[in-house]
């Protein structure tokens, strides 16, 4: 095995936006990323730390020649559709995508030896909490296609580990955000749904108004609270969890978020900060399924992957999103 298999990683959906990030951390750690990517969603210039191959989880035939070539040591799998309301709209594009290309990606995995993997997850599985802060083993009830096609993969990574010695680390993240210090990479959505670059793009007139949906919870101020995790901290919890792979059998879950929350209006208030300039937004009406409050509780995952949240502050995260929107926007 030649000194770049020894240290490549396939990291399908890697030129996405948490994708993109993993690999420079990756790099950063000494491995060498191979970006598997169908560029539906993701974006050639984000490739910057390995090689790119173009293509998609359901072509087995290309997916198993690039795993031939490169030979990979383990997995990252981010290659996903995400956007909630496109689920509730057309669920069959997302199990033929998130669950059938999964299936594509452990069977390719299984027919080359290959046994450990690092699955991109979401909190969505949780549906609405009964609970506040959320544990690892909170009930599974996922509100939409997206959540169920995520909790559906999980389940079978874990079943090709109980069946063929699989070892994973499934990531549950919460709201991801912010964009790499060094300006390198960012969020860049095409439809974009996250709250902070629609609220950059709101407050420099790029993009119209903001909604806020709903200001009635029982919150402190009325509006949804989330757990923010800044995009470099998720990409270092991969990390960690690929390191510790090695040491595993069996398939282990873990929550990445602060386990504190932030509002809408709080956001709103540090983009308005950090912007100089007010966020236009209206309040409309609550959405269907939009729960009031959801929280980590990442305990686990700070004491067994040795991992610490370092730039997911609420205004660390709007200041590196900013300068990224400024350079990019």
């Amino acid at each position: 095995m030649s000194n770049d298999e020894a240290r490549s990683i396939l990291v399908t959906g890697g030129a996405g936006y948490v994708g993109a990030h993993a690999c420079k951390a990756l790099a950063a750690r000494g491995y060498r990323p191979v970006v598997y990517d169908n560029l539906v969603h993701g974006h050639r210039a984000a490739v910057k730390w390995g090689p790119l191959e173009i293509g998609d989880l359901a072509d087995r035939s290309r997916l198993e020649a690039v795993i031939a070539c490169h030979r990979p040591r383990a997995v990252m799998h981010f290659a996903a559709f995400t956007f909630v309301g496109e689920s509730i709209t057309d669920p069959g594009k997302y199990y033929r995508n998130n669950v059938a290309g999964t299936l594509s990606l452990l069977d390719a995995m299984r027919e080359h030896g290959i046994g450990r993997l690092v699955f991109s997850s979401t909190a969505a599985v949780y549906g609405t909490p009964l609970t506040v802060p959320i544990a690892e083993d909170a009930a599974k009830q996922p509100i939409n296609p997206y959540g169920q096609s995520k909790l559906a993969a999980e389940q079978m990574i874990a079943d090709f580990s109980a069946a063929h010695g699989i070892v994973a680390v499934v990531l549950r993240y919460f709201n991801a955000a912010g964009a790499d210090r060094d300006g390198q990479i960012g969020e860049c959505h095409d439809p974009e749904t996250h709250l902070i670059p629609l609220a950059m793009r709101a407050a420099t007139g790029e993009g119209p108004p903001l909604t806020v949906f709903g200001d009635d919870y029982p919150t402190p101020d009325g509006t949804c609270v989330r757990d923010y995790i800044h995009v470099t901290d998720l990409a270092d919890a991969h990390v960690r969890a690929l390191d510790r792979l090695s040491d595993r059998t069996g398939v282990e879950a873990y929550n990445l978020g602060t386990g504190r929350g932030e509002s809408i209006r709080a956001v709103l208030e540090a983009v308005e900060g950090v912007a100089g300039r007010p966020v236009p937004h209206s309040i409309g009406a609550r959405r269907p399924g939009d729960p009031a409050e959801l929280v980590s509780d990442p305990a686990k995952a700070l004491e067994q992957l040795g991992w610490t949240p370092r730039s997911s502050e609420l205004e660390t995260i709007v200041v590196t999103a900013w300068a990224w929107h400024c350079r990019n926007g």
